[in-house]
């Protein structure tokens, strides 16, 4: 934990003595609509967004790997697949209830509670955007334990399954989000710097002219999503993981973990969690040295990742 917060309190004052100066490159943000197409009848409007996509496109190939995980008996050992190649597509619908009432809930509880329990009728307006990972992950463990408990499945190996499958839809979700120009990182003056568009993105104090951001959005589609999700194919097609119960679940955990919070360093801080005495927006500081909200709820994934990994190592 301490080298999370030396870092974020190195950050700060990099950024205190580089006060007002000039961005001299940032590459043009690409002109891509959120919309991919809107259909008009009368006065109903039904527009596709790509983060609409993102989640739609993400579910099929995770239900797709799924799939060919449970048509290959050999991955599992010898007591076989967790489920037969016809229940993952039922298993899809309880997930996806899982991941839009988890995110949801997650965002309200995580990130802006005293406001949503004031308006608690925003809190069913998940079209105004609002999503939390963390909240869709724990949605998904619940719909998940609660499809096995029904069904009478075992529950760490259909969770092993369901790891191995998320990475592609975390991937999506933050191209998604890139496209989309939100989530985006801090000022910078790397040459990869994007300038993205809107009042929000361009009000840089520290910056005169241009302000040039980080694509952080990108950052975690490569890290959650490319390299995580080939390691956990690599683990499970490679090396025999699935045989061991809870190993793959142990390190999407900890990949996840690990990849969210060092993105953090260069996410902009969540706006509700800024003020004048706490600038790099930090959930929990003392004297300028802290943790991000995405930090703090990565510590728990992480560790007990490895506590299944090593439980699991054990079998």
């Amino acid at each position: 934990m301490g080298w999370l917060g030396a870092a974020h309190k190195v950050d700060f004052v990099a950024a205190s003595a580089h006060q007002a100066r000039m961005t001299v490159f940032a590459l043009p943000f690409p002109d891509i609509s959120p919309e991919i197409f809107t259909l008009e009848l009368g006065s109903f409007a039904f527009s596709l967004r790509w983060y609409a996509l993102a989640y739609i496109v993400g579910l099929i190939i995770a239900w797709r790997i799924v799939v060919g995980l449970v048509k290959r008996p050999a991955l599992w050992g010898a007591g076989g697949p967790p489920m037969t190649k016809e229940q993952p597509e039922d298993l899809l619908t309880w997930i996806i209830l899982g991941v839009v009432l988890g995110g949801r809930l997650g965002f309200v509880f995580f990130y802006q509670p005293s406001y949503y329990i004031s308006h608690p009728v925003e809190i069913l307006k998940v079209w105004e955007g609002g999503m939390s990972f963390h909240g869709g992950f724990l949605g998904v463990v619940v719909a998940a334990l609660a499809y096995c408990w029904k069904y009478k499945l075992p529950a760490m190996r259909v969770g092993d399954a369901v790891a191995v499958s998320a990475a592609p839809g975390l991937m999506l979700g933050r191209l998604a989000n890139f496209i989309n120009a939100e989530l985006w990182g801090r000022p910078t003056d790397v040459p990869w710097a994007f300038a993205f568009p809107g009042q929000a993105a361009q009000n840089c104090p520290s910056v005169e002219g241009i302000c040039a951001r980080h694509p952080s959005q990108l950052y975690e589609a490569g890290l959650e999503g490319l390299l995580l999700g080939a390691a956990m194919l690599w683990l499970a097609y490679r090396r025999g993981w699935l045989m061991r119960p809870g190993a793959m679940i142990g390190v999407f955990l900890v990949g996840y973990g690990l990849a969210r919070s060092f993105v953090e360093f260069f996410r902009q801080p969540d706006a509700q969690f800024v003020s004048d005495g706490n600038p790099l927006g930090l959930a929990w500081h003392i004297g300028g040295y802290g943790l991000t909200m995405g930090q703090i709820l990565s510590i728990p994934m992480i560790l007990l990742g490895l506590a299944l990994i090593a439980k699991a190592k054990r079998l």
